[in-house]
């Protein structure tokens, strides 16, 4: 594969304006309107009931609407005959019954209820804590893991990039009021995973480089090495995203707020691993001597 001449490095200044306009609207978005949080995390009822034929998703929510059922979400799950009703902050004994008798009696079709489960706020906001906690662990142990395996200036800007993706996918679904539920959460660990390898993989060739070509500058040299891995970079991206894309607008709404975070994700992810990793390297001011193994002083005893 040819290897391209982009001159990357050239954009640094405008990258990194346009990076950190898009942190401070995302910051200001979670800040000011915070998350739609879903029924996994603010607690509620899950109602699943299946059609004998494929329902209209609206007519449902309208039939709920018309009988006081406020905060109702109304999903396929599984197939376009089995529907999920989520409502939030409310559950008795017998709201299963009573959501299946009105389905029925302003639907055209018969209606089976599968099951009826209630999530407890206490629940919901563990799973928010525990879910950040997870969040905040892995950016720990990748920092840790890049320190080891190169060094500690290449884990600082592997980690700051990963901070970038989620707070700008974070600040998306913010900014768009789309609902974050833990399918979201999972979307967004993986992202962090994505974003990694990616990364890794820019950082691996300019150590290379900083070994073989000894005379280069870093500025030259860490454009070279972008140059040279932008070829897979942009293939396992737009392979991964066709998939997506797929998942997206025909995956069903069961997963479909899953998708577009690895979207959103995949697409930042693609733009920081080229970008914002490279431009803090050579902000943090790497060299090869950054690269070299400790000397190790040897001491020769003298003879009297």
């Amino acid at each position: 594969m040819k290897v391209t001449t982009i001159p990357f490095m050239a954009m640094r200044k405008i990258v990194a304006v346009f990076s950190i306009l898009l942190i401070l609207i995302s910051i200001g978005s979670l800040a000011t309107k915070g998350l739609q949080f879903g029924l996994d995390f603010t607690g509620g009822t899950l109602i699943e009931v299946a059609y004998e034929k494929a329902p209209d998703l609206d007519e449902i929510r309208t039939v709920l609407a018309e009988n006081n059922y406020s905060d109702v979400v109304v999903q396929s799950f599984g197939s376009p005959t089995d529907i999920v009703v989520r409502l939030a902050n409310s559950y008795t004994a017998t709201l299963g019954d009573e959501v299946l008798t009105t389905l029925q009696e302003g639907g055209k079709q018969a209606v089976t209820l599968m099951r009826s489960e209630f999530v407890g706020a206490q629940v919901g906001e563990e799973l928010r804590e525990q879910g950040g906690l997870g969040m905040l662990l892995a950016l720990a142990i990748v920092m840790l893991y890049v320190a080891v395996r190169f060094q500690f200036k290449f884990s600082i800007a592997s980690v700051a990039a990963l901070a970038h993706d989620v707070i700008i996918t974070l600040g998306f679904f913010s900014l768009f009021e789309v609902e974050f539920d833990l399918t979201v959460l999972a979307a967004l660990l993986a992202v962090v995973g994505y974003s990694l390898n990616d990364t890794i993989v820019v950082c691996d060739r300019v150590r290379e480089n900083f070994r073989i070509m000894r005379d280069t500058e870093p500025y030259d040299l860490i454009n070279d090495s972008i140059n040279q891995t932008l070829g897979r970079t942009l293939i396992t991206s737009l392979t991964t995203l066709f998939v997506l894309l797929v998942l997206f607008f025909a995956g069903g709404e069961a997963i479909h707020n899953f998708s577009m975070a690895l979207l959103v994700g995949i697409v930042i992810g693609t733009y920081s691993s080229i970008f914002v990793a490279a431009n803090l390297l050579l902000a943090l001011k790497v060299t090869k001597e950054d690269l070299m193994p400790p000397v190790k002083e040897e001491f020769e005893d003298e003879m009297p």
